[in-house]
């Protein structure tokens, strides 16, 4: 699936092309982005502190909410389809949620074992899901008829889920929104809306945990004085945490439709979609399965990462029941497996052709997600099994170790657990794979 950087780089007019592959160059990894600026200096003073609930939380729910979903053909149809301005405005008009919707998306997300919620305020279309003074072009004025992130944010709150907002600087229907890139009068006036509109989300619902920007195309930091934007973002919310899609490193590094651990340490969230699209579209029916859900988030929780689950409500509010499904089935394997992927540390180990790790202390955690019979092998663990047992059961299950393979024998022929099978494994010290030493050192026949 495209991703949006994919779909901007190929964006039509020559001078649009031009400015469009320049901001995803800068934008596409941590390594890419701009220098630390004097505010992301001040924010790793505190960054450990505002970031320890989130490294805790692991797994979050993405919601795509707006006028597109009214619509039904993906969130980036006005521009896929070149659909005119007026055209376009009018869907708004028709978008009538359900009263009280987020409620669901909120128990669903807590169903699921997940631990935050990041919806969309504003995205590229230009709609602002909230009340603001700044424009027309809002939920309270048009079909909504209310503030749609007031409903999220207390539904959020009810279910105990940390309250995370995504904002889209690029925009669509402004008229200064792609202008601003030539014509300075411009520049300063969308920069003067994008801020207000910032302020105004940040000011009027209480304490907010997650501010998500999404792309900066035209402009890059001096042009949306990201600087002068997060420090404003910090005045009004001390505590949050921004991730790096303003041109500034942020927090976190945000990985899209794939799963990248950031380097030296830094904090990162892979943001993926349950099917192909991010908002609701009618005809998308290439659903993940739970299976791969859980085989994503045991990615993300050995190498460090969260993971940002999307859900793309349809017009009335209401979750695809495929997504429903898919997160149900994830939230009842947390439900014993969960700790192994809360509680999850660094973890080396990840060779298997049918298995994924983590890892807490000694212990290691072995998810077999295609089950192989009455026996489990693991080739170059070097460091010593002391005892495993079944994590769904309790019952132990014996270990045969040499040099080279770690066997765990007399397992039953079918997984007594589903979508995958978890086995805990005590080690002597923390568990170390090395399957190089086995290519290289374990006896070949004839030789």
């Amino acid at each position: 699936m495209l991703s949006r950087r994919d779909l901007l780089k190929a964006t039509g007019a020559s001078a649009m092309a031009a400015g469009v592959s320049k901001v995803l160059a800068q934008q596409s990894g941590s390594s890419q982005t701009a220098p630390q600026s004097p505010t992301d200096i001040r924010q790793a003073q505190t960054r450990d502190q505002r970031m320890q609930w989130w490294h805790a939380a692991r797994f979050g729910m993405f919601i795509h909410f707006g006028v597109y979903s009214t619509i039904g053909r993906h969130e980036w149809v006005m521009e896929e389809e070149a659909i005119p301005i007026g055209e376009y405005t009018a869907h708004a008009t028709t978008f009538h949620p359900a009263p009280n919707c987020p409620r669901a998306w909120a128990r669903l997300a807590k169903a699921a074992g997940m631990k935050y919620m990041v919806m969309t305020t504003k995205h590229h279309e230009g709609f602002c899901n909230f009340n603001t003074t700044q424009t027309d072009y809002c939920a309270p004025k048009q079909g909504p008829g209310r503030d749609l992130v007031h409903e999220y944010v207390e539904a959020a709150r009810a279910e105990g889920m940390h309250v995370g907002f995504y904002y889209s600087l690029m925009d669509w229907h402004h008229p200064d929104g792609a202008r601003c890139m030539t014509d300075e009068a411009a520049r300063r006036r969308f920069v003067d809306y994008t801020h207000g509109l910032i302020r105004e989300i940040l000011t009027n619902y209480g304490k907010v945990d997650v501010l998500w920007y999404d792309v900066a195309w035209p402009l890059d930091a001096n042009g949306w004085e990201s600087e002068r934007m997060n420090e404003m973002v910090f005045q009004l919310q001390p505590e949050i945490i921004v991730n790096n899609r303003n041109r500034l490193p942020g927090d976190f590094s945000t990985p899209e439709q794939h799963i990248e651990a950031a380097k030296n340490g830094r904090a990162w969230e892979a943001c993926m979609t349950l099917n192909d699209s991010w908002g609701y579209q009618r005809a998308d029916d290439n659903w993940k399965s739970s299976r791969t859900v859980i085989r994503n988030l045991i990615q993300c929780s050995r190498d460090g990462g969260n993971y940002l689950l999307n859900i793309g409500p349809k017009p009335d509010g209401s979750v695809p029941e495929e997504s429903v499904r898919v997160l149900t089935e994830v939230g009842e394997w947390l439900q014993t497996n969960g700790h192994t992927i809360y509680q999850a540390e660094l973890c080396q180990v990840r060779h298997s052709d049918y298995a994924n790790f983590t890892r807490i202390g000694n212990t290691l955690y072995m998810h077999v997600y295609f089950w192989p019979g009455n026996y489990v092998a693991l080739s170059g663990l070097r460091t010593k099994a002391l005892s495993a047992r079944l994590l769904k059961t309790g019952t132990e299950v014996k270990i045969a170790q040499d040099d080279f393979q770690t066997k765990l024998i007399g397992l039953p022929e079918k997984a007594p657990d589903w979508p995958l099978t978890t086995i805990a494994i005590e080690c002597e010290s923390e568990p170390i794979q090395d399957t190089l030493y086995v290519r290289e050192n374990k006896p070949r026949a004839g030789v």
